[in-house]
């Protein structure tokens, strides 16, 4: 059973985001590949919500905030990926 970080697989993703949580391989060892899946699908989710906000462009703080948050969530996709590709 998963050690889900915020009590879920969307309190994680939501948590990565957030820039609470880093991923790592060491975060996802006791994951099972099903979990890793769901918990890759919730990453999905919160990218295709960040990638659809629209901050005002005379905002560069929150243009800046939205960067970060794509970028740690992209991030976090591939450290996951990683993980269900040496897994197999």
């Amino acid at each position: 059973m998963a050690n889900w970080i915020g009590g879920s697989a969307p309190a994680m993703a939501g948590q990565v985001a957030g820039g609470f949580v880093l991923l790592s391989a060491a975060n996802l060892r006791g994951f099972t590949p099903a979990e890793l899946q769901t918990f890759k699908l919730e990453l999905e989710k919160a990218l295709r919500n960040a990638r659809a906000e629209v901050p005002p462009q005379d905002d560069a703080l929150a243009q800046q905030a939205r960067n970060h948050r794509i970028g740690r969530l992209s991030s976090a996709q591939k450290v996951v990926q990683n993980q269900l590709t040496k897994r197999r």
